[in-house]
């Protein structure tokens, strides 16, 4: 079957999702969104979507888009609220279920937006910034994380910052993260540890390994990916993004400049 990595995540993103649900994206999240629409337009049609972008609950959905992404968040909005208020009153009675990128992750789960290196004040990098994560992280029952690029860059033995909060013994309230999906994979922490659930189309246990930072767990039914469906592609392609918004997550350097100038080209936004 003719599909792309990037459609390989947004559909393991989309299995996910529950019916019914409330799902939280956050900012510059295109695999999600791509994901959770996907979701709604198959098997989850009563899902919400909130956002910490548009700063509404909506329960209809626009194609993806970069400079034109108010016409979801703003012109098939249900309710608007500030980020203070959403992020502390209006979202945790709807319990969201959201997917966070980590820029570094251990094996129990604890997750690092904030910085690279061990000086906060002189960072080897400044990353983009917890957001609202330290206030989520700690009580959530709903905390999802995906990776596009898969290296030990990101999944390293000791996180230099904690702005998400894994499966750690202090915890007091929520469970930890459930789930990861990867370019290599997918995972979870059914024992409190990192473990691998299943491995993508032409990739190995032992890439896999090679490429994370510390032992995985390997689940006792590890498994190859089940792939995206006919149906499932063609809504991403056609319909859900048919500008390619979420290949930007995929790409670095010049690659993303250009995606980037070639999309907002085609909405006529420049």
């Amino acid at each position: 079957m003719d599909y792309t990595i990037d459609e390989l995540i947004c559909v393991c993103i989309a299995r996910q999702v529950v019916n019914g649900e409330v799902l939280a994206q956050g900012i510059n999240t295109p695999l999600v969104m791509a994901g959770f629409i996907l979701a709604k337009e198959t098997h989850a049609p009563d899902v919400r979507f909130a956002s910490a972008i548009g700063q509404s609950l909506c329960s209809e959905w626009a194609p993806l888009g970069v400079g034109r992404i108010e016409d979801l968040w703003l012109g098939k909005a249900q309710m608007h609220f500030g980020f203070v208020a959403g992020a502390a009153d209006v979202l945790p009675s709807y319990n969201p279920k959201e997917f966070f990128r980590p820029a570094q992750v251990d094996a129990v789960g604890n997750f690092n937006n904030i910085a690279f290196g061990s000086s906060y004040e002189r960072p080897r990098m400044r990353l983009p910034g917890s957001g609202g994560i330290p206030d989520v992280t700690p009580t959530s029952e709903h905390i999802f994380l995906y990776v596009p690029r898969h290296s030990r860059v990101t999944f390293v033995e000791q996180v230099d910052y904690i702005s998400g909060l894994g499966h750690v013994p202090w915890r007091k309230r929520g469970r930890g993260v459930n789930y990861l999906v990867s370019d290599f994979g997918q995972f979870d922490w059914a024992n409190g540890c990192m473990r691998l659930v299943s491995y993508h189309p032409g990739v190995s246990v032992e890439q896999i390994q090679k490429k994370t930072g510390f032992r995985l767990e390997i689940a006792p039914d590890v498994h190859e990916t089940a792939p995206p469906s006919v149906v499932e592609v063609r809504l991403l392609r056609e319909g859900i993004d048919p500008l390619g918004v979420r290949k930007l997550e995929m790409l670095g350097g010049s690659a993303r400049k250009d995606l980037l100038r070639d999309i907002l080209a085609r909405e006529n936004a420049l």
